[in-house]
């Protein structure tokens, strides 16, 4: 029997590795999570992991094998399903009196939780009355969904042994999403990075995806989306093919882990408020497109009311910001992710890359062009990774081996694309930049702009390898990690049950550094990015670019003009939350009013 999920959170996916075998630890208390799927030499190096750790048979899927991305990728989602399920039979025949994790399950839930009320009212009963009381319980343990997600952007084709191209479907996204969609899992499918006609088209080759005769979808689509336009355009194309989106999981444009898809200066309150304003009209429309195309298909149409949430992530960081989010926007559930990243018992950290964390300074975290994609990345420059490409350049041997390939898309030099990280392209790039720029500060500046780019396939997957003392391809273990910002402000290594209490307010974790409200932070990430982009301007491109940055700074104005009217409308219900916010917006326009974008531009 199906309840509302039991917690008003849920764990993102955190690079390739981090939260690879997240589901294993948390699902078991209702707590959903979502693991990257695209790596298939990782998921069957930690398939063999936990299957030796577990005491179960592996059966290796060797890469002779015919379509062996995705069926990788099916035996270990297969492997997750498997576990948890174990796990949550244990769970059903446990007993309160003597069962650790039974009790830990109802512990972590949030106080206003009727199940928590319950089970906190069992010190206070006893005889069949307690026994009743412990079978509703037990009728209320849920699994969290073992979500899984696909980057569209990483979607490159792949050859056979003679070099000749496979056919679409083996493409990395493509082969995935097959994985996933042939599992056992009953889950979400989290589509990132933007809209890949290719890949949602795929979807529609599995009958998972689709409501059968009681309008339930085994397989679920969310789009993790950075504002309402784009979630409207990929919404419809996804109805339009009878394929339900049964969450849109809205994400700072940058403050947030990993990469980081910047808004054109449009913030994340007044994105929030325009989903809350039209939710209804966006559920009413597209559920009318898509049972359309459903009754087009003679296939099943959706329930009368099919799940559809709206969910947010991006630099929360306490409970206040947590309550104010779910309640004001009415929003499903938030995304807490990276502040995970220091909780052991959930994601796969190594201890180096833990203590580094754990220690960090502000000034450690930064917005990096670092990412082969060319979409810029948040980056943290004690990782090993960042050590090693610093050494490469002193070496004179900038750049990777590249030996996974997964972002390879560059032709510029070559007739089979290559990554712009690796050591081929840096190469041929800088002999040509040698042979064509004469002036040795544009000529150093754009050798630095290139040989920043690193190798974000090894560095993302290394870390759960070096933690499960498996055996490292090509012996590259410099390790990548990509938090979000808002991690400056935790410090130190937490338990799982520290981090959950902090989330519901039952605690407070974070350090002593002074700390603006997660609207504000976004507002000061944008400014500064503004300030950023304003002295980097090629000389033809200066009048678009001036028009560019000029609107980004409206849409910042216009942004502040919203928060000064919510923190007026707010301070009462939510006094915490935006005290001295007034005088910070005031500052930050005042910035942005005096900041030259026309005349005093810089060009390069």
């Amino acid at each position: 029997m199906q309840h509302n999920p039991p917690h008003t959170f849920h764990i993102p996916v955190m690079g390739l590795s981090f939260t690879l075998d997240t589901p294993i630890k948390v699902a078991q208390y209702g707590i959903s999570s979502v693991l990257s799927i695209v790596e298939d030499d990782l998921i069957e190096r930690m398939r063999e992991v936990i299957c030796k750790n577990e005491e179960l048979p592996f059966d290796a899927i060797p890469i002779q094998t015919f379509d062996y991305r995705a069926k990788r990728i099916t035996a270990y989602l297969n492997l997750l399903h498997d576990i948890v399920d174990r796990q949550m039979h244990e769970l059903q025949t446990a007993n309160f009196s003597d069962s650790k994790l039974l009790n830990q399950y109802y512990e972590l839930l949030p106080e206003g939780s009727e199940v928590k009320k319950l089970f906190l009212s069992l010190a206070n009963l006893d005889g069949t009355i307690r026994q009743d009381a412990e079978a509703k319980l037990k009728n209320f343990l849920q699994a969290g969904s073992i979500d899984v997600n696909i980057m569209t952007k990483v979607d490159k084709l792949n050859y056979d042994k003679e070099g000749n191209t496979l056919p679409t479907e083996f493409s990395d996204a493509l082969s995935a999403l097959r994985g996933y969609a042939l599992s056992k899992l009953h889950s979400s499918v989290v589509f990132s990075a933007g809209l890949n006609p290719r890949l949602f088209a795929y979807c529609e080759n599995f009958d998972d995806f689709y409501p059968d005769e009681n309008g339930y979808i085994k397989k679920k689509i969310i789009l993790k989306v950075s504002d309402y336009r784009s979630a409207y355009i990929q919404g419809k194309y996804l109805a339009k093919r009878g394929l339900w989106i049964s969450e849109f999981r809205v994400e700072s444009g940058i403050n947030c882990g990993g990469h980081a898809f910047i808004s054109s200066g449009i913030l994340f309150g007044p994105i929030l408020e325009e989903f809350k304003n039209k939710r209804t009209e966006l559920f009413e429309e597209l559920r009318h497109e898509c049972n359309t195309a459903l009754a087009n298909l003679n296939r099943y149409t959706l329930a009368k009311q099919p799940e559809f949430k709206i969910t947010a992530q991006g630099g929360i960081g306490n409970a206040a910001e947590n309550e104010f989010l779910l309640r004001y926007y009415e929003l499903d559930s938030t995304g807490w992710g990276s502040p995970f990243l220091l909780v052991p018992e959930v994601t796969t950290v190594d201890e180096q890359t833990l203590s580094q964390l754990a220690n960090a300074k502000k000034e450690d975290y930064y917005l990096s062009n670092a990412s082969p994609l060319g979409v810029p990345f948040n980056n943290f420059k004690p990782s090993s990774s960042e050590q090693q490409r610093k050494l490469r350049i002193e070496k004179n041997r900038p750049g990777s081996p590249c030996y996974r390939k997964f972002l390879s898309f560059n032709t510029e030099f070559t007739e089979k694309p290559i990554c712009t990280a690796s050591r081929e392209y840096q190469k041929k790039k800088i002999d040509q930049l040698q042979q064509t720029i004469h002036d040795q500060t544009t000529l150093q500046h754009e050798i630095e702009k290139l040989t920043e780019k690193d190798c974000l396939c090894e560095g993302l997957s290394a870390s759960a390898l070096i933690k499960n003392n498996a055996e490292i391809p090509h012996k590259l273990s410099a390790v990548s990690i990509c938090p979000g910002p808002n991690l400056a402000y935790f410090s130190g290594v937490f338990t799982l049950t520290e981090m959950v209490d902090h989330i519901y307010g039952r605690r407070n974790i974070l350090n002593k550094l002074s700390r603006s409200n997660l609207f504000v932070n976004e507002l000061k990430m944008y400014m500064q990015y503004l300030v950023n982009e304003s002295l980097i301007i090629g000389e033809d491109l200066a009048h678009k670019k001036e028009q560019q940055l000029q609107k980004f700074r409206d849409n910042l104005i216009e942004g502040i003009n919203y928060y000064r009217t919510l923190s007026n409308k707010m301070e009462t219900k939510a006094r915490d939350l935006f005290q001295g916010m007034q005088n910070e917006l005031k500052e930050i326009e005042k910035t942005l009013q005096s900041l030259p974008l026309k005349s005093s531009l810089r060009f390069i």
